[in-house]
């Protein structure tokens, strides 16, 4: 292989050359230039008028969400044919399972106070012509 010198090698050029006197009056070519272009006025209305709509949009949706979460929630609360069916239903349910859910003060909402006396117990029984479906023997 043949040596490689560089500085032997005819230099190559690069092409680009400056023309004669170019930044003899370069400052004042710039600054003419740049007196003859006028800057474009921008009106800082239009873009708060933009801003302002975002603004608005932004703040519609804010308060829509908590509106609109409040509407698709359900309540909780079951009502008492929804419950005494599902009761109905599921038969592996114990007394015992469903007393133990209970606490006191549900127990005393559920007492029922039964004040009949022997005469109207008597009369209601003579009207029923089933009477002897009731007697036990």
């Amino acid at each position: 292989m043949k040596a490689f010198k560089l500085d032997n090698e005819p230099k190559i050029t690069s092409g680009f050359k400056a023309p004669d006197g170019y930044f003899d009056n370069f400052q004042s070519k710039v600054n003419q230039r740049l007196q003859e272009q006028e800057m474009p006025v921008i009106s800082l209305f239009s873009q708060r008028k933009t801003w302002m709509l975002a603004v608005a949009a932004v703040f519609i949706i804010g308060l829509s969400i908590p509106l609109i979460n409040y509407m698709n929630t359900s309540s909780t609360e079951i009502d008492k044919g929804t419950l005494e069916n599902y009761l109905a239903n599921n038969a592996d349910i114990s007394n015992d399972d469903i007393v133990e859910l209970l606490n006191e003060e549900d127990i005393q909402k559920m007492k029922i106070d039964l004040k009949i006396d022997d005469q109207e117990l008597e009369d209601i029984l003579t009207a029923d012509g089933q009477i002897e479906d009731y007697i036990v023997d």
